[in-house]
């Protein structure tokens, strides 16, 4: 008998996130560690959390994390689209709560590329009259 699971993937900034929910009683596991040594940032912890906190599923599934790259808050926004788009899959109806949080839109913001004759992006060099 195979096992049931949902599968999401959630990326923000550089960071990826492939999320696995699986019946259970609600625990949560990142990278093979539990959610709150993961996330010591009570915020951080309340973002990534407010998917299934709307959708009401709090102690229905075990939420099984992989992720890397960036830091912990792209990590955080990451793992959040990953869980809404999991938990699209367990029922579509949950669809227009999610969409009214604006928990399905992936953040298009991302750090903007070094530009040549420029210290940063758009960091000019100091302007020296004499």
């Amino acid at each position: 008998m195979a096992k049931v699971q949902y599968l999401g993937t959630g990326r923000r900034k550089s960071s990826i996130a492939r999320v696995r929910l699986v019946p259970g009683s609600g625990k949560i596991t990142v990278n093979n560690r539990p959610f709150e040594d993961y996330t010591p940032n009570a915020a951080t912890r309340l973002d990534v959390l407010q998917p299934i906190e709307l959708t009401e599923t709090t102690d229905t599934f075990d939420v099984y994390v992989n992720v890397n790259g960036g830091g912990m808050t792209g990590q955080a926004g990451a793992i959040r689209l990953g869980i809404a788009r999991a938990l699209l899959e367990v029922n579509a109806d949950y669809r227009s709560v999610l969409k009214k949080a604006g928990m399905l839109t992936r953040d298009p913001r991302a750090k903007e590329r070094k530009k040549y004759g420029l210290k940063g992006a758009r960091r000019a060099p100091q302007f020296s009259k004499r």
